[in-house]
């Protein structure tokens, strides 16, 4: 029976001034909300680039060139743009390395590119047969660059879907027709299927050449800027990592793994370095939603301050009945508290709703998890108790004889 008092006194508390609770309700709302809205665009951006990641491959295993470290030096410097990798090694790796499906080397760099009267700015990758294989790369118009093309140092390209509309206009079909790179014409022989994003090289908007010709005519050099392996399978790739690192050391003669002029790095290390970043910009954008929440929690103690004064009386009446300190603690915490929760409920309503537009109207992919929610309501309980346990003990200290006295 006590509880069921509890409750009907603190609704009738809270329903009796309607225009305050509402308002003190209002500042939770908005603070829920926001908050349940930036860790929903944090983990949707999380969803995003992990998709991203995997959609440039399956089981894959990426060596960037790297400078060695001078003596003495803990840095490394122009990692991922130093000359040490050449398609040599790719091919010792395809040939030495265990368990190894295919591998594809590639020398990549930005160049304008133009075509009747157009032009834009996009990646041009030099490579082989064997990446489409290894990157997941799909020809929705005409082939891919094949063995021969590699050979004959042909002039041949295969653009993606965001090149083709920037050059030649949207769902056009250049195939045969001429662009420009770097003052040199090549024929178009493909068009790849689209994986949409625009983050991390998205492959839409990247222009696809023979290795060789790139480096002939393009770099002017034999040194490749990444070499992509793919492993049999996602158990096999620890070993293969091993195996590629044992070899490239002692190819490029260095005895001391410390001093490696290249990196190894497979998709799961990929994963993890984008996903610490996405979880401390989730973080930090719900730290900063929560400087909402500490206003509404202080509302809710000056709500409930107020609350105190002005039922001084009732609460000097239910001292001289027998009602104990914690009992009147006890009964303007649960209003506290219950404020708090409705406010949390339609904050996570509000903030589900506002991540739905966000999606659908901001061009921003979204994900309201459980974890946000259950998160959303456990600080709005933590707000309820925090805030309101100055007020219901100042509510509880009062001296009852006082408090009959109170005008």
């Amino acid at each position: 029976m006590y509880i069921t008092d509890l409750f009907e006194e603190t609704f009738l508390a809270i329903s009796s001034n309607k225009a305050r609770s509402g308002l003190t309700i209002l500042g939770i709302v908005i603070g829920i909300g926001s908050v349940v809205a930036m860790i929903s665009i944090g983990q949707g951006a999380q969803k995003q680039i992990q998709s991203s990641i995997e959609g440039i491959g399956s089981d894959l295993i990426m060596i960037m060139p790297g400078s060695q470290m001078e003596v003495g030096s803990q840095v490394r410097s122009s990692r991922g743009s130093a000359q040490t990798l050449t398609k040599e090694d790719a091919d010792a790796i395809q040939e030495q390395v265990l368990f190894v499906k295919a591998v594809a080397p590639e020398s990549s760099k930005r160049y304008q590119i133009t075509a009747k009267g157009t032009n834009t700015n996009t990646s041009v990758i030099g490579t082989v047969a064997s990446y489409s294989q290894v990157r997941n790369v799909e020809t929705d118009i005409g082939s891919f660059i094949t063995d021969q093309h590699v050979r004959s140092l042909s002039k041949v390209a295969v653009i993606g879907p965001t090149t083709r509309d920037d050059l030649f206009g949207e769902n056009s079909s250049p195939v045969g027709q001429k662009i420009r790179i770097n003052r040199i014409d090549f024929t178009i022989i493909g068009i790849t299927k689209s994986k949409g994003g625009t983050g991390f090289g998205s492959q839409d908007d990247m222009i696809f050449i023979p290795l060789s010709t790139a480096q002939k005519f393009l770099a002017g050099d034999d040194y490749v800027t990444t070499i992509s392996i793919q492993a049999q399978d996602p158990n096999s790739m620890a070993g293969v990592q091993e195996q590629i690192t044992n070899l490239l050391l002692t190819r490029h003669n260095i005895s001391n793994p410390q001093m490696a002029d290249f990196s190894v790095m497979n998709q799961a290390d990929i994963v993890q370095t984008a996903s610490s970043v996405t979880n401390t910009f989730t973080m930090l954008l719900a730290a900063i939603a929560s400087i909402s929440l500490v206003v509404g929690g202080i509302g809710i103690m000056n709500m409930m301050l107020t609350t105190v004064t002005e039922r001084t009386r009732e609460i000097g009446l239910r001292k001289a009945i027998g009602a104990k300190n914690k009992d009147i603690s006890f009964q303007f915490l649960t209003e506290s508290t219950m404020l708090t929760f409705i406010g949390g409920v339609i904050g996570v309503i509000l903030g589900w709703v506002i991540s739905l537009l966000i999606s659908k109207f901001g061009g921003l992919t979204t994900s309201v998890s459980m974890f946000s929610i259950l998160l959303a309501f456990g600080v709005s309980a933590a707000i309820g108790i925090i805030f309101g346990y100055y007020p219901a003990r100042r509510a509880a200290s009062l001296n009852p004889i006082e408090a009959l006295r109170y005008e």
